[in-house]
Formats: C-alpha cells, sequence, structure tokens
C-alpha cells in the first residue's frame, strides 16, 4: 500500500480518501478487526486528527497500537 500523504503536502479530501482506501469495512467484524482496532470506532473518525491535518498519520497510529 502506498505511504500515507504527508499533512503539509495533502488535501484533507485526499487525507479522507486515502484512510477509506487503507481500512475498508467488509461488514465481518469476526474476519476483519478493524473495529476492535479503533475501539469500534469508525476509522475516518479514529484518524480526524490526521484528515484534519492537526497530526500525522503516524501519530494517531499510535493511539492505536496499546
Amino acid at each position: 500500500m502506498n505511504e500515507a500523504p504527508d499533512i503539509q503536502r495533502s488535501t484533507a479530501d485526499e487525507r479522507r480518501e486515502y484512510i477509506k482506501n487503507r481500512f475498508p469495512c467488509i461488514a465481518d467484524c469476526d474476519m476483519c478487526g478493524l473495529c476492535k482496532v479503533f475501539h469500534g470506532k469508525d476509522p475516518e473518525y479514529a484518524y480526524d486528527d490526521y484528515i484534519s491535518g492537526r497530526r500525522s498519520f503516524t501519530e494517531v497510529s499510535k493511539d492505536f497500537n496499546r
């Protein structure tokens, strides 16, 4: 998968699209596990700080690597 768009060189729409493509919902939580990783949050909501340009993709990802 491509590297996450840099917050300084991308638009919010580009970052949102990246998150949607990176973490697609396959409607089978038992198979996928994303719901568990993001504590029941939609990935777009979980990565709101990244999409909004407040924090990098890596910084937000660290919140969920615990």
